[in-house]
């Protein structure tokens, strides 16, 4: 949507879970608010497929929370806009000035960054150039189109089993590389994919190349961290899950960002510039889920209507 409204009270610059809950603490404090997104609302939600660590729900699917986060961001007013934030400036007054993609320019006296994370890319031959045409870095939104297929899934962490079991679904099998000797994931969504006869562990590996013909992927050359041997794996999707780089470039100037690009702030959320404050994934912290990333929208939500008062 287009927002003709351009001076808010608080502009949350992201509508992931942690974005949302910050736009309905601050909006229910009374406050005006314009929550700034470069997609549709939920921000990973919508790459998830089941959630079973979130208080309240024994399993639900990411895009079914996205949109009863939605309903409850918007029910005191707080909206929503469309557009990539790709500046942001502070005057002599402290007022913040915004800028996006697409042209439109927005103020307010108190910022609050949710832009959260994108998936890093493995940067190796084939990557970019079968993207869409077998490499995807989202099982939810691809998996369909594998049906009886062999996957490789990259990574060993959370993402890359919980995804790689959710892709049986569909494939006939999946492989699972890591480049270690143990699997970072969490006990139980080990214990998931093992007890999977579809799913495959290959260890102590990276993947070097992705293959393809003209039209899509077809293997991938595996490399043993071990012994130093590559050999030749038939596969027809790649699925990437290793690991994200926080969404920071338009804040570099700002002076609140580690030497990785993360955002340092304190407990309440805050960074050392007065009124620009930062939750969810993108923050620097021990723990990026979507139970931490709505405890901090809870915490900026109430911390903004405090500053302004």
């Amino acid at each position: 949507m287009t927002e003709t409204q351009t001076n808010y009270d608080v502009i949350v610059i992201g509508a992931g879970p942690g974005g949302m809950t910050a736009a309905l603490y601050a909006s229910r404090a009374n406050l005006s608010v314009l929550m700034l997104d470069r997609g549709i609302y939920g921000g990973n939600l919508n790459n998830t497929g089941t959630i079973e660590n979130y208080t309240g729900f024994k399993s639900v699917t990411g895009p079914e929370l996205a949109e009863q986060m939605y309903a409850g961001a918007t029910q005191f007013g707080a909206k929503l806009a469309y557009g990539t934030v790709t500046d942001v400036t502070v005057d002599e007054t402290g007022l913040k000035h915004l800028t996006t993609d697409m042209g439109d320019e927005f103020t307010a006296p108190a910022v609050i960054i949710a832009t959260g994370t994108q998936q890093r890319h493995l940067h190796v031959p084939g990557e970019d150039e079968f993207g869409g045409r077998g490499v995807s870095y989202c099982a939810v939104c691809d998996g369909a189109f594998f049906r009886n297929k062999h996957l490789v899934v990259v990574g060993g962490g959370d993402a890359a089993v919980e995804e790689g079991t959710f892709l049986t679904q569909f494939a006939d099998q999946v492989t699972i590389v890591a480049r270690g000797s143990e699997l970072r994931a969490q006990p139980l969504l080990q214990d998931e994919a093992r007890a999977n006869d579809k799913v495959e562990f290959i260890m102590n590996t990276s993947v070097t190349e992705i293959k393809g013909d003209d039209m899509k992927v077809t293997g991938v050359t595996l490399h043993d961290n071990l012994t130093g041997e590559d050999r030749e794996m038939a596969a027809d999707g790649v699925f990437i899950y290793v690991g994200n780089d926080p969404m920071t470039k338009p804040f570099g100037d700002l002076g609140i960002l580690d030497d990785h690009g993360w955002v340092i702030t304190d407990d309440h959320m805050a960074t050392t510039v007065p009124g620009i404050f930062a939750i969810g994934d993108v923050r620097q912290t021990v723990l990026r889920q979507v139970a931490t990333a709505v405890g901090d929208g809870a915490i900026a939500g109430q911390a903004v209507y405090q500053y302004l008062k």
